[in-house]
């Protein structure tokens, strides 16, 4: 078949894009992307072993609708992280006033901050050698979900220079970032639903596949042995994936 090399082309062709360096644009973990350059190749070997493009386009198909379902499980998983980073930022800006309104020192409180979210041990530390704490506020608040430490870099900042009360000044930035919170889940509240639409649209058509295959319409034989079906579930699915991930981009920039 004269589709055979032209499959085997795009794969490679898709392998050697993966190998390009990224654009100067915001950094990336190389670790985090090193696994999509595994997607062409099964479907190439199979190809090489059997002969037989159809065997090996399902067997590429199949590996990118994995890849693509670990990228979408990614984003929902470092959504869920950074959630769970803003909520430690408020508790902790609560905890280190509430220590500071109990008499304790900067230092103490921060450490005490420190045991209950480890992830502020560096900024305990500087406290604790004299150095300013605002500083590693301001580096910790690059972590995604903690922006909301600039506030309370910010707010020592200005305490520490004015001589204004440190305890009063984060307890102003915890009610604050209290609120802002209260507003993130109105947001995610009602992004809920978008989400929910497009998994449903996006599992319509199997279920159409499903409801045509029982009564003998023939749809999954053509889908999965013929060239041409063959290409249409992979648009298909590439554009359902597609979808998903988009929904998911926008959802993550209006939370921002």
């Amino acid at each position: 078949m004269t589709w055979l090399p032209v499959l085997a082309g795009l794969a490679a062709g898709a392998a050697a894009v993966l190998l390009l360096p990224a654009a100067p644009r915001a950094p990336v973990p190389p670790p985090a992307r090193r696994w999509l350059l595994l997607v062409p190749v099964p479907g190439i070997v199979l190809l090489l072993l059997v002969g037989s493009g159809v065997p090996a386009a399902l067997l590429l198909l199949a590996t990118l609708l994995a890849a693509g379902g670990r990228a979408l499980v990614g984003v929902r998983r470092r959504r869920a992280e950074s959630t769970r980073t803003a909520e430690r930022v408020l508790e902790t800006c609560e905890l280190v006033a509430a220590e500071l309104v109990a008499g304790q020192s900067p230092v103490v409180a921060l450490r005490r901050a420190a045991e209950e979210w480890p992830a502020l041990a560096p900024v305990a530390e500087a406290g604790g050698l004299g150095s300013d704490p605002a500083v590693a506020l301001h580096d910790l608040s690059r972590t995604p979900g903690a922006a909301d430490l600039r506030l309370v870099a910010a707010a020592w900042t200005v305490a520490h220079r004015t001589g204004s009360g440190l305890a009063d000044a984060l307890g102003r930035v915890a009610g604050a970032i209290r609120d802002r919170r209260t507003t993130a889940r109105v947001v995610a509240s009602e992004l809920a639903s978008a989400r929910a639409t497009a998994r449903l649209v996006a599992a319509l058509p199997v279920a159409m596949l499903v409801l045509g295959g029982g009564h003998g319409s023939g749809a999954w034989e053509f889908l999965l042995g013929h060239p041409v079906g063959v290409a249409c579930l992979a648009a298909g699915v590439t554009l359902g994936l597609a979808g998903l991930w988009w929904i998911e981009r926008i959802a993550d920039g209006v939370s921002r």
